[in-house]
């Protein structure tokens, strides 16, 4: 599995999440598969996003889609602070682990 993983800061958590909700870029059409958004308890300012995909291809594609239709210029650049963080990772194992 591949996941795109991006943080940001944003200026208000509910107006990300409404332009978030909107899905400007159709994730399901554009190969998303799954999604997490998570935040730090002690930041409700700061989104970290999760979103998997089955090849490294269409994570690179929604990226670029991200960065030049979205963020520039798109429905979510004002709820955002500064320029999200990115990478795309690779899931190499995942095991689930159970009290004895």
């Amino acid at each position: 599995m591949i996941t795109l993983q991006i943080e940001h800061q944003v200026r208000d958590f509910t107006m990300w999440k409404k332009a978030f909700d909107s899905d400007p870029l159709d994730r399901s059409a554009s190969g998303v598969r799954s999604f997490r958004i998570s935040r730090p308890l002690d930041q409700e300012d700061y989104v970290m996003l999760e979103m998997d995909f089955d090849t490294q291809e269409a994570a690179v594609d929604f990226l670029g889609r991200l960065q030049n239709d979205t963020w520039k210029t798109g429905v979510t650049a004002p709820s955002l602070v500064g320029e999200p963080s990115t990478r795309i990772i690779e899931t190499v194992s995942i095991q689930n682990v159970t009290a004895p």
